[in-house]
Formats: C-alpha cells, structure tokens, sequence
C-alpha cells in the first residue's frame, strides 16, 4: 500500500509505493497537503503496477490535483530548471566550464524550440537522440559526445530533484568516433616560418607555448603575479585540469621574458589583446581561429572559414598544425636530445595528479636541464 514520508529538504510529501517487480520507491508528490498527498501516492503505485509511461502517469496527476484542488499543478519548464541549475554549479566549477555549460545548454534549448518552455517532464529520448543526430552532422563526436554527457548530468539532476521519475537522457548512446590522424609537431622551418610573420604578441605566446608546453587558454590568461624570474618558476593553474602547475623557465624563455614591456601591476597580462578575448568569451576559440589565419599567413595551412566543423573539415582537422602542436613539438624536442620521457610529461604538465609538487617528484635540475634543451628560437 502506499504511504507518505517527507524529506528535510522539501516543504512536498513523498509517495512510497510499490511498482510491479516489488520495488519500493518515492517519488515527490508536489502537494504539502496529506489528503491529496496520498490520493497522489496511491496513483503512483496504480501506475506503477500497470506499467505507465512517465508522461502518462504526469498527466493522470496533474489531472487529480486538478480535481482536488480545482488549480493547475506548479510546472517547471526545462528552461527554468537549467537556468537554475546552472546558477547553482556556478560557484563549484571553473570558468571555462561555465562557458562550455551554458554554450551546450542554449545548443539544446534552440534545438527545442517552443518546447523549451514545457513541463520538463515533457523532454522524451526521442528529443535528446534527434538532437544528438543532428549535432554529428556538423561537429566532431568528441564536441557531440560532451553534449550528450552534459544532457546526461542536467536530467539525472532533475530526477534528484524529484523532477522528473524517468531519465531520458540515460539511454541516449554517445556517437562512435571515427578515426582522426593525430596532431603532429612543428618542424624549426616552420616554427621559423610563423614567427616571421607573427606580430609581437603572437610571437611571445608562440615561445611561450613552445617553452612551457601549456595550452593556449592558460598561456592567453598568464599574468606578471605568475612569472618569478628570481626563482625561474611559473606558477599557474591549469584551466583545464584546475591544477597548479610549477614550471622552470627555460634560458630563452627568461631571456625573452626580460625583454618585455616592463608593467608595474602584478595583475596586469603578459598578453593584453590574448587575455582580453578569453576573460570575455572564457574560451580560446577565437584565439585559435586568430592562430589558423597566422598559420595559413606562413603557408602552413590553408585559408580557414572559421565555420562550424563539417564533415569534410573534421577530416583534416587532425594533421593539420595548431597551436596545440606546440605541445607536442616541446615534447618530441625533449625526447630527440636525450631527455627521459617521465621528467618531459612532468614538465609539460602532463595532466599529472602530482604536478603541483612536481620539484619532488622529478627534481629540479631535471626539469630546467629539460626545458634548456629546446632550441633557441628568440635569437633566430
């Protein structure tokens, strides 16, 4: 029989009920009212037991608290919730994931439409799997996948919240990857190539990429506070990772560094025009469209439209040079003059648990040997 509980977190009484496998569960009855409550409760294992959709079962409640109450039950639309919601996460995650959060979920409400505005108990499988059908017609399904992940985490929220009792995002399948070359390292006539049509800011945050090995979000955000040439250190936290990194400055680095414009206030950027456009966007799209224009300026890649991904881009997406492949030429210049592979991961940050006591782990001298070995491209 069904039966009624509350819970310290809501003002609502929960239903108990029974389902047809002998399964005991609770689900909000949205009513603070026990009469009503338990008119809603017994609906519930009415329901269950004779194998009701969700939305059936939404439709015959609110239809009962109609006739009880003679009002309409409180609706939550799936814009609200999501709105919501993400003011709630915004406090707990980093900026770059608030972007990539609030990007995937106007994707979503788009794609939805009017029915943005409906119950959230409305948005079915069908909703979420032709949204994701038509997302791999023009995105890699890497970019596709993390939408669907993001769906994922929006509804089981909603079902924790009482909102919703069946999860339609829980078996929508992510899409199969299909295979990409991997990005590859610049060549020294190309590193030459680029910083000679580079302007000074670009060819600063190309040495920077190059001698650090750090993504192009976290060297756009770098600032003075983060440079210790006394100690040769950079200290930053990772964008991605929202780990410390501690990184020795390598010789041409610090030369180059010295170099220039002095700026008295430690807050201020390495990079105004680069921090700017991620402080504002929290993003490096922008930034790695500027890099694709210079690359195709040096003749190193051709003419990019800055469109959405197609299938015909993705295809050469992956052997065609970014500023990510400064990364990868860091490491493949390390490991060709001898350096072991462990103090080269370490060194770059390679996504390691431990990076932010990497001086105890590899060493110091490891380290800056390490980083010394790179070329010197600041005197070419």
């Amino acid at each position: 029989m069904a039966s009624l509980t509350v819970r310290p977190s809501s003002k609502f009484l929960v239903a108990c009920f029974t389902d047809r496998h002998g399964r005991r569960l609770k689900r909000s009855t949205k009513t603070a009212d026990r009469k009503q409550a338990q008119k809603i409760a017994d609906e519930y294992e009415a329901a269950a037991r004779r194998k009701r959709t969700a939305l059936q079962v939404r439709r015959v409640i609110t239809q009962l608290h109609r006739e009880i109450t003679g009002e309409e039950v409180s609706q939550t639309s799936f814009r609200n919730f999501i709105d919501e919601w993400l003011e709630r996460k915004t406090p707990e995650i980093a900026e770059s994931t608030q972007a990539f959060y609030r990007n995937a979920a106007d994707k979503f409400l788009r794609f939805l439409g009017d029915m943005a505005d409906a119950d959230i108990t409305e948005i079915t499988r069908d909703h979420i799997t032709r949204f994701r059908n038509e997302e791999a017609k023009r995105f890699a399904p890497k970019t596709v996948n993390h939408q669907v992940k993001f769906l994922r985490m929006i509804f089981r929220a909603a079902r924790r919240d009482a909102l919703v009792s069946d999860d339609p995002a829980e078996f929508v399948d992510t899409v199969r990857k299909g295979k990409s070359a991997p990005r590859r390292p610049f060549t020294i006539p190309e590193l030459k190539a680029v910083l000679s049509v580079a302007d000074d800011e670009w060819r600063s945050m190309v040495y920077f990429g190059l001698y650090t090995g750090q993504r192009l979000s976290d060297v756009a955000m770098l600032t003075w506070e983060n440079i210790d040439l006394a100690r040769g250190e950079i200290r930053l936290v990772s964008r991605k990772t929202a780990r410390t990194l501690i990184l020795p400055i390598a010789a041409s680095l610090h030369k180059h560094i010295e170099a220039l414009p002095s700026n008295d206030d430690p807050a201020g950027p390495l990079h105004p025009r680069a921090y700017a456009i991620v402080a504002k966007q929290g993003k490096s799209g922008h930034l790695s469209n500027q890099f694709a224009d210079l690359l195709a300026q040096a003749g190193l890649r051709r003419k990019k439209s800055h469109r959405k991904n197609t299938d015909s881009a993705r295809q050469h997406r992956g052997s065609e040079l970014s500023f990510h492949c400064l990364r990868h030429t860091a490491v493949s210049m390390m490991k060709d003059a001898g350096i072991p592979s462990a103090v080269v991961m370490e060194l770059v940050g390679h996504d390691s648990e431990q990076m932010s006591h990497v001086y105890t782990h590899v060493g110091s001298e490891s380290l800056q040997k390490a980083a010394d070995s790179l070329p010197d491209f600041v005197a070419a």
